[in-house]
């Protein structure tokens, strides 16, 4: 397994979420749940339970007449065992 980057999402529905011990990662297009899975359990030292996967489609865009679009996003929403938290999170509140 490659290295896997995950970039923790901070808004404030992900720190809504933070509380109830669910955290919000934003992780590569082709990343499956079972790598996220144990990649938060390596870098952070808990226990995963569930993970959950959303795809945000890029907007089209236009610059003049110079039309594009934004990358696709996916999210992982990882929740990790009862009692135990990530302490990025924790600073943001």
């Amino acid at each position: 397994m490659s290295h896997l980057t995950l970039t923790p999402k901070i808004s404030e529905k992900a720190i809504g979420l933070a509380e109830r011990g669910i955290y919000v990662f934003e992780v590569p297009t082709d990343t499956n749940k079972i790598e996220v899975a144990k990649a938060v359990e390596v870098a952070f030292k808990v226990d995963v339970t569930d993970v959950n996967m959303i795809i945000t489609k890029g907007k089209s865009k236009r610059f003049k007449q110079i039309k594009g679009r934004q990358k696709d996003i996916k999210k992982a929403m990882v929740k990790v065992k009862a009692g135990q938290s990530i302490t990025l999170f924790e600073g943001a509140k």
